[in-house]
């Protein structure tokens, strides 16, 4: 009789909520309102352009008619078809058109320069995409079926429209919605120009997979230890290698991500020596064997004011800014009308003054020598700039005369004052509006891979659209992904993440703060402390206990729910550290919380004692440079660990 009572009082409970927000004369009227099923907008990410419901969610049965356009490539297919299947469609047959009355469930994909893409766009009522790299994505119901159409202005928007496909499916929703969508920069993705060790092949070919997902259409390959890329750039690559690269471009070309090669002949070039515009030239036609179409000249990290050869000053004249800028566009130049010859395009370069966007000889005989079709890298308003803004870029495209491409170096970790940190905070702290005035943006990661996931994600749904940009959400949707939408596990990632906040500079001061999360809740207990409402105090502590179990579980939690077992293997000395930190401040909290100076005492000691263990813990040997000590929540967690014992007094131990 409870059971029943309690379940009919739920219901009655629920149905007057409904009637109340959703028909409240009804409900006067002593009417009632029978619940309906809500449509909601799914999330995808990069966020949309527009996104609109047009009715309830679909049910697709388990078979579908395919109408297929007729410049659709495999691999746009292929990634349809998993969809399809992961929703439950076992059997998809291919047929040439949209019938006149539907009976049964249809799918159309094709670019807008199909006539059966057109004619599905027109009897739906959508408007065709126009723009590069757009597309429309609509799901409705059709008579008696569903219908599904993806139209691409061009094969990289048809592509993207199967990936937000994909997405909305994994949530296991079919919404009846309409989406309208581009890119509102043309160059989004990364570049390998870290030092230290580079990624394994296996490593990029993730990261390219990774990158295709979220719609980012660019793959720098740069690493600085690449010996043949850099020390020995005159030298040519052994076949396996050159084999290896050809493997990853082919993957690259595959799921619409621009694989561009880098060749960083600064510390050595003879911008006047024939031979080595040779080298260069060799060196690009090697790759271009393999399949690459887009080539990169790296003139960064390199002393600019001394010459590498005496032919140079004869050429160009005394070393100097001006002079190194003149003779490097004569370089580059001189390879871009190659490209040109070849039929491929632009040139990247990332030049020697990479960072702050201030006139200066070298950047104005850059501007004023340089090929106009050369791309230009920027690094903002420093190496590591603590945010960049849209006057900021105005200014960088003033100074080298053409909107240059952001090289954001986040979340890179190696240099000094990154050493024994993961960078996992939000991609933050750029201003909407930067895609009026850079030519795209790409993220210089970490030595971790799968550790630079949460960022780069961050980095690339601005660049996809910079107005509809959350970090905080798209943060949180890049720590699902990681979790395969297992929401403790999604927990337990934020948890880490948030102690491995903090986003250093060059300077002294980070911009962005450490541990965020865990330092308000350690602040709540610190400020109940200093009060006289006990039971304040009890809820603050209640809270930090619960907090650092959440810290000490979370290692756990991750290595056994995250699938991808790269990011337990490259974060495995923080996991190890985070969950001796978890134990320590759970030490701590009940040392605040003892009723006796012992008790208190022995708890303390126990903490600091595991906070020393994990101080001991350093960095994987080799893979990340520069080594150290393992960081987690520094400056918030070691701190309050240390002065705990000093926020309370025990008249015991005065006698």
């Amino acid at each position: 009789m409870g059971l029943k009572s309690t379940r009919c009082s739920r219901w009655l409970a629920l149905r007057w909520f409904v009637c109340a927000v959703s028909a409240p004369i009804l409900c006067a009227a002593g009417v009632t309102a029978q619940a309906q099923p809500v449509a909601t907008a799914p999330a995808v990410y990069p966020t949309p352009q527009s996104l609109t419901l047009t009715g309830p969610d679909l049910k697709l049965g388990t078979s579908l008619l395919l109408v297929r356009g007729d410049k659709v490539d495999a691999e746009t297919e292929a990634l349809v078809r998993r969809v399809l299947t992961a929703a439950g469609v076992d059997t998809v047959r291919v047929v040439k058109r949209l019938p006149k009355r539907f009976a049964g469930d249809y799918a159309l994909i094709g670019t807008v320069n199909d006539a059966v893409v057109k004619a599905a766009l027109n009897a739906t009522g959508t408007t065709a995409p126009t723009r590069a790299e757009s597309y429309v994505l609509t799901m409705r119901q059709q008579a008696s079926g569903a219908l599904i159409v993806l139209a691409g202005a061009d094969a990289d928007g048809l592509y993207y429209a199967a990936q937000s496909l994909r997405q909305i499916v994994a949530q296991g929703r079919f919404p009846a919605l309409t989406i309208s969508d581009y890119p509102s920069m043309p160059v989004r993705g990364t570049i390998e120009g870290f030092y230290g060790k580079p990624w394994s092949m296996a490593q990029r070919a993730a990261h390219i997979e990774f990158l295709s997902g979220l719609k980012a259409n660019t793959y720098i390959y740069s690493p600085k230890d690449d010996i043949y890329a850099r020390d020995k750039w005159r030298e040519p690559y052994p076949s396996e290698t050159l084999k290896d690269l050809g493997n990853l471009v082919a993957q690259a070309n595959r799921q619409h991500v621009n694989f561009v090669y880098a060749v960083s002949p600064g510390p050595s070039i003879c911008y006047s020596d024939p031979a080595d515009l040779a080298h260069i030239r060799a060196k690009f036609a090697a790759l271009r064997g393999v399949g690459v179409r887009s080539f990169y000249v790296a003139l960064d990290d390199i002393e600019y004011k001394k010459w590498n050869c005496t032919a140079d000053e004869a050429a160009f004249g005394p070393s100097g800014e001006e002079a190194a800028a003149k003779a490097q566009a004569s370089l580059l130049n001189a390879v871009q009308a190659d490209l040109a010859a070849s039929g491929h395009g632009e040139l990247i370069m990332v030049p020697t003054e990479y960072y702050d966007a201030k006139v200066s000889p070298y950047k104005t005989a850059l501007a004023a020598t340089l090929d106009p079709r050369v791309v230009i890298q920027w690094t903002g308003t420093d190496t590591v700039p603590p945010s960049i803004s849209v006057a900021d870029a105005r200014n960088a495209t003033k100074a080298f005369g053409r909107k240059t491409l952001l090289w954001d170096n986040y979340p890179v970790n190696d240099f000094g004052e990154s050493a024994g940190r993961l960078l996992m905070a939000p991609y933050a702290r750029r201003e909407a509006g930067l895609s009026a005035e850079l030519s795209g943006i790409v993220s210089n990661p970490m030595n971790q891979e799968v550790a630079s996931r949460p960022a780069v994600t961050g980095l690339v749904a601005f660049a996809w659209n910079d107005q509809g940009y959350d970090a905080e959400r798209t943060w949180r949707a890049a720590a699902r992904d990681l979790a395969r939408n297992d929401p403790q596990v999604t927990q337990a990632l934020l948890t880490f993440f948030d102690t491995q906040h903090l986003a250093p500079t060059f300077g002294n001061q980070p911009w962005q703060a450490q541990a965020p999360q865990l330092r308000a809740a350690i602040n709540r207990v610190r400020d109940a402390l200093a009060g006289t409402d006990i039971a304040e105090r009890q809820v603050a502590l209640n809270a930090l206990s619960q907090r650092a179990d959440d810290l000490a579980n979370a290692p756990d939690r991750i290595r056994t729910g995250v699938t991808d077992k790269g990011f337990v293997e490259e974060a495995a000395p923080w996991l190890a550290a985070t969950a001796f930190w978890g134990k320590a401040l759970r030490l701590t909290v009940e040392g605040l919380e003892a009723t006796d100076a012992q008790t208190a005492a022995d708890r303390f000691a126990a903490a600091q004692g595991l906070a020393a263990e994990a101080s001991k813990l350093r960095t994987i040997p080799g893979a990340t440079r520069p080594e150290g000590p393992i960081r987690i929540a520094d400056g918030v967690l070691d701190v309050f660990i240390n002065e705990a014992p000093k926020l309370i007094y025990w008249p015991e131990k005065a006698k």
